[in-house]
């Protein structure tokens, strides 16, 4: 069984920073890419930013600039690194991983419970 656990979430100023992990753990063979996502009431999950198992990221143009996506592969570990947050980033944050199993050849998307993030004007 494969778990990805969210924490860093909060209540935050505009104009502060949150800093949010992901551990994934269980039977993991190899993690491949990982990302954040997000979703307010009445909306679609959007893709924050993503990371490839080699270090290449990708962000939506409404964070470019102010977050930043890294991640631990030793620790199995991702993170967003949120700054000059805005009201409009106010959403539940996901993690998301494409990671094999250490029992099968497959890979599966994974998805975390995700966190709160409330930014307050």
């Amino acid at each position: 069984q494969v778990q990805l656990v969210e924490s860093g979430g909060g209540l935050v100023q505009a104009g502060g920073s949150l800093r949010l992990s992901c551990a994934a753990s269980g039977s993991i063979f190899s993690i491949h890419t990982m990302g954040w996502y997000r979703q307010t009431p009445g909306k679609r999950r959007e893709k924050v930013a993503g990371i490839t198992s080699d270090g290449s990221t990708n962000y939506a143009a409404s964070v470019k600039g102010r977050f930043t996506i890294s991640r631990d592969n030793a620790k199995n570990t991702l993170y967003l690194q949120m700054n000059s947050l805005k009201p409009e980033d106010t959403a539940v944050y996901y993690c998301t991983a494409d990671l094999q199993l250490s029992s099968s050849p497959a890979r599966y998307d994974y998805w975390g419970q995700g966190t709160q993030v409330t930014v307050s004007s």
